[in-house]
Parts: structure tokens; sequence; C-alpha cells
């Protein structure tokens, strides 16, 4: 391995979909380079290949490990769910979300967190950093919410969380509004369990060219309705998958603020240093 340091990530933060076409005009020729750079990485042949670069996640140069699983076309590598520290295992999203929490979050080892997940390696680097922190999963009505089952898996829903008003430093939810028909909700318990002054970090299928979300199936009368073909992510629970409702656009960091946030705003960011490749990516922070 060749000798590599990294140099500064630049973090954008921006707030509307205005602010994201000034953001790319002012950084056409960075972009420019990332997206020709990484196009070069990508061999003729579909097969594995590696990648420089600096693991935050490890704390050291690595050989970031890359094929084309979870790809959706031939040849087309998946950046965002590739790009593997061959040290922690945590792809390109997880790092890159470890990393921006870390510099944008301003928490504690102390903190009360509540991360919308539990049977994950990402709530397990979570617990291990911050022992208060708690997780959970929706698993329907196996057992009451805010129970836990005999795995010791914690059900909530997140539309009506058991937890008391102002009793987290912290919310994270990871690529989880997307599956919940009234997220509106979501955000308002979130909003809720949340002290004043407190943080809601969370990451969404996100489309940077929409202020409007997009909207892709709803609920009515208690029966599933597809606007648009139905797209199903993986479970950790079900091999069945889940339903993907919405991908979001600009509009999300005004609902967010609707919903009882005083402040919203995505954090964009991309980084051949760090091995966060693949074109801009983003995160969402939004404080009570």
């Amino acid at each position: 391995m060749s000798a590599f340091l990294p140099s500064p990530m630049m973090v954008h933060r921006l707030r509307s979909v205005d602010e994201f076409v000034a953001f790319r005009r002012r950084e056409a020729s960075a972009l420019a380079a990332h997206q020709a750079e990484i196009e070069a990485l990508v061999p003729r042949r579909e097969r594995a290949f590696k990648v420089d670069g600096f693991s935050y996640t490890a704390g050291r140069v690595v050989s970031f490990e890359v094929d084309f699983k979870y790809s959706w076309a031939a040849g087309v590598v998946n950046w965002r769910e590739r790009v593997c520290c061959p040290v922690t295992g945590f792809n390109n999203r997880m790092r890159g979300t470890i990393h921006l929490f870390d510099l944008e979050m301003d928490t504690y080892p102390d903190a009360q967190i509540y991360v919308t997940e539990q049977v994950s390696s990402f709530y397990r680097y979570m617990t291990a950093r911050f022992p208060h922190a708690v997780g959970s999963e929706y698993i329907g009505d196996r057992v009451p919410l805010g129970t836990a089952d005999a795995r010791g898996i914690r059900n909530e829903d997140l539309t009506r969380l058991t937890f008391s008003e102002d009793c987290f430093d912290a919310v994270v939810s990871l690529d989880v509004f997307e599956h919940i028909p009234d997220f509106l909700a979501a955000f308002r318990q979130c909003a809720r369990v949340l002290r004043p002054g407190g943080r809601m970090f969370w990451s969404v299928p996100f489309i940077a060219s929409n202020h409007a979300n997009l909207i892709r199936a709803v609920v009515r009368d208690g029966c599933v309705e597809h606007l648009q073909p139905p797209e199903y992510h993986a479970d950790p629970l079900s091999s069945d998958g889940v339903l993907c409702y919405q991908h979001f656009g600009w509009e999300m960091l005004e609902q967010v603020k609707r919903c009882g946030f005083r402040d919203a705003y995505a954090l964009c960011y991309f980084s051949r240093a760090f091995g966060y490749l693949g074109g801009e990516q983003f995160l969402f922070v939004a404080r009570k």
C-alpha cells in the first residue's frame, strides 16, 4: 500500500434546493474531478478491487474493499453500500455516518441517545461508545410497545414512542423514515423525546434535485396503495424486505421544523481521501 494521508474533508451545510444548485455550481470542478477519479478506479470487468484511503472508523490507512454487490446496472458500483473497511467492516455509508456524527453532534460519552435500530453493527458500535444509548426495532404486536422480546429486542413504533418527553440528548435514525407512511408523526415523536437543544441525526433516500418528496405508496383505509412501482429495502428482521413509502426532497427540512425543531439542514460531503466515493452524499441534522 502506498503512503496515504487524509486531506481535509469539506462538509457543506445546505437548507434548500437553491442552496444545493449554488453548491454544485460553486464546486463544479471538484465534483467533476471526483467523478473522473472514481470512474478510473473501476476495472473494465466486474471483479472485486481495492482502493487505498483513510478509514475514520479504524483510525488508519487501509485498502478499502470494493465489489459490485447491490449494483443496479452492469458495471456500476453501488459506492454508498460498498467501499468496506477491512478492519471495522463498515461500508462507505456507515463510515461517513459515524464520521459526520462525531463532527456535527458534539455528543459526550454519557449522553442519552436513542438509536432507531437495534439489530445492527452500527447499534453495537454506538453502545460501545455511549453506554446510555438505547435502541429498538418495530416488531409489531409480538410484544407490547416499550417492552423487549425473548431476544432482548425492544419494540417501538416511531409514530407513538413510549419514552417520556425531553429524555434524550440525541436521536439517530438511519434509513428508517422512508418506511413509515405517517413520517410526520415520527418526526413529531422524535422532537417530543428530545431535550431542548437536543439534535436528531438521520439519513433517508434523498433526491437532491427535488424540492418535493416523491411519495411511492400511501395507506388508505388500512390498505397500501402504490403510486410508484413497489420498492423494498433489506430488513434485518425479515427476508421479505420492507416497503419504501417515500423518497425525500428538500421539503423534508421544512416539514421537520414544523414538527417541533427550530433548525434543520443537510450535510453534503464527499471525499476521496476518506473513501466517501460516488459523488455528494447526504446526512441530516435538526436541532430542537
